[in-house]
C-alpha cells in the first residue's frame, strides 16, 4: 500500500487536472504546497481532480485543496471539485462559506472639542438622572422599612455595622492623630511669630470638630468601605445574586442597599467624634513637646474654644458624608457590568465619585453655616 502522497498534473489544453495518489494525511509524506504551486499555470482556465487512486485523507489534504483553491480564485481559474471526495466537497464549500476577516482600520481622528464637550454632557446628564433615580428607590425603601414590609437579614445589618466601625478604628485613628499633629504644627510656626502659642488649641480644636475630623474619615470610609460595597455589588451583578433575588421577588435595594447604607449612617457619627479626640490629642502633643504647654493650659483652652455648636456641625457633616460614601458604592456597585474589569471599574469609580461628593458638600455646609452664623 502506497504510504506517501503523490500528485501528478496532466494539462488538457487551458484545463489542469490533477491527479492525486496514496495517502494524504498527517502521517504521511507528500510534497508541500510550494511544489505543487509550481504544477499551476496562471494560463489556466479550469482545474479538474482525479481522486480514484487516493487511498487515505484528513485535513491536511483539505488544507492543500484549500490553498489551490485560493490560487484558483485569485487568478481567476476556474475551480472544479466534482473529482474530488463528497466529504472533502462538502468541506471545502463549508470553508468558502465563512468570510475572511476583513482588517478593520482604526479611526486616527480624534473628536472636536464640541464633540467632546457634547459627550461629557450627555454623560454628567445620564448619570445624575441615574442619581436622582437611585435617590428614590432609597427612599422608598426606607418608607418600606419604617413601615415593616423591607426584607433583609439583621446579621447581615450587624455585619456591616462591625465592619463599618470596630474594623476601621485603627485606620481612623491613625489618620486623626496624623492630621492633627498637622494642623498642630502648621499653626504653631505662624502663632509663634506673635507669641500667641496658645491659641494652637483653638486651631486644632474648631479644625478638627468642625471640618477634618468629618471629613477626614469619611474619606478614609470612601476609600475602605465605599469601594468594598462596590466590588460586593458588583461581584454579585457578575455572578447574577442581584437578578437572582428579583427572581424571587425580594427588591435588591431592600436587602443589600439598605443595611449597607444605615450601617455607615450609624457609624460614620461616631468615628467622627473618636477622630475629633485623637486628632485633639495629637495636636496637644504638638503642644507639649514643641511649644511646651501643659496639658491643662491646652484642656482649658479647648473648652473655651469649641462647644456642642461646633461638634453638632461636625457630626451633621458627617451624617451626610456616611449617606454620600455609602449612596456612591452602592449605586456604582449596581451600575457596574458583568466582567472582572467592571467590577474593578466600579470599585474605583465609586471612591473617586464619594470623594468628589464629599469635598462639593463641604464647601455648600461651610459657606451656608457661615451665611447663617452657625
Amino acid at each position: 500500500m502506497e504510504t506517501r502522497g503523490i500528485i501528478e498534473a496532466e494539462d488538457q489544453g487551458a484545463d489542469l487536472s490533477l491527479h492525486f495518489k496514496g495517502q494524504w494525511t498527517i502521517g504521511s509524506t507528500f510534497p508541500p504546497f510550494t511544489e505543487i504551486r509550481s504544477l499551476l499555470s496562471e494560463t489556466n482556465d479550469s482545474i479538474c481532480f482525479d481522486t480514484k487512486e487516493l487511498q487515505d485523507w484528513d485535513s491536511r489534504f483539505l488544507i492543500i485543496l484549500n490553498d489551490i483553491q485560493e490560487y484558483a480564485a485569485a487568478n481567476n481559474i476556474l475551480f472544479t471539485a466534482e473529482g474530488l471526495p463528497s466529504g472533502a466537497q462538502r468541506l471545502l464549500t463549508l470553508a468558502s462559506a465563512s468570510p475572511g476577516k476583513v482588517p478593520v482600520k482604526p479611526d486616527d481622528k480624534s473628536p472636536s472639542f464640541l464633540q467632546t464637550v457634547g459627550n461629557k454632557t450627555s454623560y454628567l446628564i445620564q448619570d445624575s438622572r441615574e442619581f436622582l433615580s437611585f435617590t428614590g428607590k432609597i427612599t422608598l425603601s426606607y418608607l418600606r422599612l419604617f413601615s415593616g414590609r423591607a426584607q433583609f437579614l439583621t446579621s447581615d445589618f450587624l455585619t456591616f455595622l462591625e465592619e463599618c466601625g470596630p474594623a476601621a478604628l485603627p485606620i481612623v485613628s491613625l489618620i486623626s492623630i496624623l492630621v492633627g499633629v498637622i494642623l498642630a504644627f502648621v499653626g504653631a510656626v505662624q502663632l509663634q511669630m506673635f507669641g500667641a502659642e496658645i491659641y494652637i488649641a483653638n486651631l486644632v480644636g474648631l479644625g478638627m470638630t468642625r471640618e477634618m475630623g468629618a471629613m477626614m474619615a469619611a474619606i478614609i470610609m470612601a476609600g475602605r468601605t465605599g469601594a468594598a460595597f462596590a466590588a460586593q455589588l458588583g461581584t454579585m451583578q457578575v455572578n447574577e445574586e442581584i437578578d437572582a433575588l428579583q427572581t424571587m421577588g425580594i427588591d435588591p435595594i431592600d436587602f443589600l442597599v439598605l443595611p449597607r447604607l444605615s450601617a455607615l449612617l450609624i457609624m460614620l457619627p461616631l468615628l467622627t467624634l473618636w477622630a475629633d479626640l485623637l486628632g485633639i490629642s495629637g495636636g496637644f502633643l504638638i503642644a507639649w513637646f514643641t511649644l511646651d504647654i501643659s496639658i491643662i493650659e491646652y484642656y482649658n483652652q479647648t473648652i473655651d474654644s469649641i462647644s456642642l455648636r461646633h461638634f453638632g456641625v461636625g457630626l451633621f457633616k458627617s451624617i451626610i458624608f456616611g449617606y454620600l460614601v455609602a449612596f456612591s458604592g452602592c449605586l456604582r456597585g449596581m451600575q457596574s457590568g458583568r466582567s472582572a474589569s467592571a467590577v474593578g471599574t466600579a470599585a474605583t469609580s465609586a471612591v473617586v465619585t464619594a470623594i468628589v461628593l464629599i469635598v462639593v458638600s463641604d464647601a455648600v455646609m461651610t459657606v451656608l453655616f457661615n451665611i447663617l452664623g452657625i
